[in-house]
């Protein structure tokens, strides 16, 4: 058995080992995520970390190497997260104790692969790793917190489009009075779902098609006010076709149904915005190369 084939079977134990403890953990995430669409982003975390490392282990393989004292540390955080759900299980909420449970398996697969394939190859696949904390189910208080936040966001940017648009408009807290029409932003008009799949996409796409960290991380900040700002138009566009159009606009399948549309609309934007950013990089890298090679003549 060669070296390699050694480390990934120790990598291959230690989960199997996580997945015997933790299957109660995993099963209550996706069962979760399967009931409630505000968690629907966690079917994707596994897949798309386990893709992304996949894609760079060719080139890992030649920096891989044991890491116990760095991958134990890891391995006893994850452990006593898990002890933490269980002598505090009294005091803390079901939907807590989850969220501590699935941090705790968590943690473990990523101090399994530092144990196992070492620091080098933990830090060429980072993103990838640290994705995987996103399968941690948030706790419903800070659920509503987002959904709370995002209400008052869409609210503020329909109120700025019916503004812009010449609509008088009067805003009180996420209720919206325009002639003829009063909008109440419900907890469903949050679009909480397509917020989290916007910004799950946004962070992939920003790490497989950039490189510079500061434009991936421009990309996954303005993630979150595309998405209000998407929500807001679908409320603006809803609202001026039932007033002006057919009042079944308010209630028909474009309201019950057009998400798709719109978050196709955002997603071109942020397509856009990946372009524009991946062509600055390539003019950049162009404009380093070009100064490097006149300096060499120079030389």
């Amino acid at each position: 058995m060669t070296k390699l084939a050694k480390h990934q079977l120790w990598f291959a134990v230690l989960v199997g080992i996580s997945l015997l403890v933790g299957w109660r953990a995993l099963a209550g995430t996706f069962a979760l995520a399967s009931t409630d669409v505000q968690y629907t982003y966690l079917f994707l975390i596994i897949p798309v970390s386990v893709a992304l490392i996949f894609l760079e282990w060719r080139s890992l393989r030649s920096v891989v190497t044991l890491s116990v004292h760095a991958g134990s540390v890891l391995l006893a955080i994850a452990v006593l997260t898990s002890c933490l759900a269980l002598v505090k299980s009294a005091g803390f909420s079901s939907d807590l104790r989850l969220s501590i449970r699935v941090l705790a398996l968590a943690l473990w697969w990523i101090g399994t692969f530092v144990l196992c394939f070492g620091p080098r190859a933990a830090r060429s696949v980072l993103f990838p790793l640290c994705f995987l904390l996103g399968l941690v189910p948030l706790p419903q208080i800070a659920v509503n917190a987002i959904v709370a936040m995002l209400q008052q966001g869409s609210a503020w940017a329909a109120y700025v489009l019916f503004a812009i648009y010449g609509v008088p408009v009067v805003r009180d807290g996420v209720l919206l009075t325009i002639p003829g029409l009063n909008l109440q932003i419900e907890e469903a008009c949050s679009s909480i779902r397509s917020s989290t799949m916007l910004l799950v996409t946004a962070m992939v796409l920003a790490q497989l098609l950039l490189r510079s960290p500061w434009r991936k991380a421009l990309v996954i900040v303005l993630a979150v006010p595309l998405s209000v700002a998407k929500n807001g138009l679908r409320i603006f566009i809803i609202a001026m076709l039932g007033t002006r159009v057919d009042p079944g606009y308010l209630t028909g399948k474009l309201h019950r149904e057009g998400g798709s549309i719109f978050f196709a609309i955002v997603l071109l934007v942020v397509f856009a915005l990946l372009w524009f950013l991946r062509w600055g990089e390539v003019v950049s890298q162009k404009s380093v190369l070009g100064q490097a090679t006149a300096d060499a003549i120079e030389g």
